[in-house]
Order: structure tokens, then C-alpha cells, then sequence
């Protein structure tokens, strides 16, 4: 892919506000609105995503185009998934302004992120967004579990759910993000986000996630069927595994011997096993199973 003919123009706080006053944008809570208007914190998202020229870029939550202008810079084309109306309307005309040259290398998807079945064009490569608070853990394995193309990406979150999602196991924030996370990629932490670089001010700190594609665990049972078996370890964090995963096992006595059969202690909490510890959990579980009595695949 080619250089852009032209540096895009980055917004900066009074071209946010201005965009925002003439399509009369009021930022809701409830879409998790807070827009980017630091220059320099794009360009740092950027960066710390090793975004190049030969990505395809999906970016979720795109508002007024503060961070798909700079991922216009690199030269890759972008993806962009916006599901305010108004703003999925705008952000052509503001690409055409802000960095001319570069219309054909951004497609609109106006959509929910959450209920995208498909994506528009080549294979995206990169996953590099703003997310909205309230949703960041489901779309993002929304997005992973979709697109297996996608090989690298950054996140911009609350920093709590940074914490989470880049846990390993034993720390104390360590937890279903952590591992559901860690079926599809190798996480880090990337760095903080201070609050005066958005427009509104969000009332939480913010935090940047990487992360690297890696393969999933080699398994017989599928991704639903481990997810289900973190989704009840996890359900009540104090309890030990025996009686977490009873309900999935049918009785106390087979999650035991599940666990057991796995080379995990039954007396064991779900924060201190990883990824693999709860595939082998699942194969277990269902290998005792008989019939038509097996575990369910219920997507999560």
C-alpha cells in the first residue's frame, strides 16, 4: 500500500469541539463517547500498535476521527466501525478534509461492533481503537473470536480492565478477561492515558492494552466449551474449583475428579490456573460425560 499523497491534518481540541458544535454532538454515556483531542496520544496509539503501511486496520468507535486520521498516516487502510449514525455520516467528509488523498483507503461500517457478522473488504490485520467503556471486554472478543486475520493490535480502555485483560495468573485482577483474552493472544500492558486528553473528561483512568495473535490451545473440546468452565470457576472467585464447577460437572464428586484427572487440585481457586490448565479441565469434563448428556456449546 501506498504512502497518503499528503500528511493527514491531526485534530486537535478546537477541531474537535468545532465538529462536534456544527453537528450539534452531544456525547452520551451510554455510547461511552469521549473523544480524543491530543494529537501527540494518537500518534503514541499508533506507535505502540506497530501499525504499518501494509495493515488493514479495523477500528471500533471511530467518533470525529481523531485516531483514524493518524492511522491514516502510516499508510494503512482503515475499517472503521461506528455505530452513532451521525458520526458514521461525518467521518467521510472529515477523512476528505482532514487528509485528503486518503478517501479510498477508509470503508464506514455503520453498525454495532457487538453485532457485526462480517467486514467489508480485504482481511484486517490490525485491531487499533478507542473502545467504549462499557463494552471494551466483549468487543474486543467479539472481534478477535470473528476475525482469526487479525495478527496484532492495541486498545485504549479503563485502566482497570487494561489490568485485567493483561493479568496473569495469581495476581489479584487476574480473572475472566485475563484468560478468555489469553485463549486468542499473548497481552500486555502498553502504558496510561491521563483524562485531559478527552473531551469530556471521563471520571476513570485510562489504560493501553497490546497484544500479538497467538494459536489457540490444540484441543477436542471447542473455545465455548472452555469458556464455560472459566465462566464458572470464576463465578465465585472464593470458592475452591470442586464445588465452583459442580453445576457444569453434575456433582461435586465429578468436578473432583475432573480436576483430579487434569493435574489440577480440586481445592484449587480459578485465579490460579492458566489457559491451558482449564482446556485440560474441559477435556476432562467432557470425557465423563456420556451420551446425549455432554456439555453444551453455549457461545460466550
Amino acid at each position: 500500500m501506498s504512502t497518503p499523497p499528503s500528511s493527514p491534518r491531526l485534530l486537535g481540541p478546537a477541531e474537535v469541539r468545532s465538529l462536534a458544535a456544527r453537528l450539534d454532538l452531544r456525547p452520551t454515556k451510554q455510547r461511552g463517547q469521549n473523544f480524543v483531542i491530543d494529537a501527540n496520544t494518537v500518534r503514541r496509539i499508533v506507535r505502540e500498535s506497530g501499525v504499518t503501511g501494509a495493515d488493514v486496520v479495523v477500528e471500533v468507535g471511530p467518533g470525529l476521527g481523531s485516531l483514524t486520521l493518524a492511522l491514516l498516516e502510516t499508510g494503512a487502510e482503515v475499517t472503521a466501525i461506528e455505530v452513532d449514525p451521525l458520526l458514521a455520516e461525518q467521518l467521510p467528509e472529515t477523512i476528505a478534509t482532514h487528509a485528503p488523498g486518503c478517501e479510498d483507503r477508509v470503508r464506514v461500517v455503520p453498525a454495532d461492533a457487538l453485532q457485526v457478522a462480517e467486514l467489508p473488504g480485504p482481511p484486517p490485520t490490525a485491531l487499533v481503537a478507542n473502545l467504549p467503556y462499557n463494552v471494551s471486554v466483549p468487543v474486543l472478543l467479539h472481534l478477535l473470536a470473528l476475525l482469526p486475520s487479525l495478527e496484532h493490535g492495541l486498545v485504549m480502555v479503563q485502566a482497570e480492565v487494561a489490568d485485567r485483560l493483561a493479568a496473569g495468573p495469581g495476581s489479584r485482577t487476574y480473572g475472566v478477561p485475563s484468560v478468555k483474552a489469553a485463549w486468542f493472544a499473548d497481552v500486555r500492558r502498553a502504558g496510561a492515558v491521563g483524562r485531559n486528553v478527552f473531551w469530556p473528561a471521563p471520571n476513570v483512568d485510562s489504560g493501553l492494552v497490546a497484544w500479538t495473535r497467538r494459536d489457540p490451545p490444540t484441543s477436542a473440546v471447542s473455545r465455548e466449551q472452555v469458556f464455560a468452565v472459566v465462566d464458572a470457576a470464576f463465578a465465585q472467585r472464593r470458592k475452591a474449583l470442586r464445588g465452583a464447577l459442580r453445576g457444569l460437572a453434575g456433582s461435586a464428586e465429578a468436578a473432583a475428579a475432573a480436576l483430579a484427572g487434569a493435574g489440577v487440585d480440586p481445592m484449587a481457586r480459578g485465579e490460579s490456573l492458566g489457559i491451558d490448565a482449564f482446556v485440560r479441565i474441559a477435556e476432562q469434563l467432557e470425557s465423563g460425560r456420556e451420551g446425549p448428556e455432554r456439555m453444551g456449546e453455549v457461545p460466550r
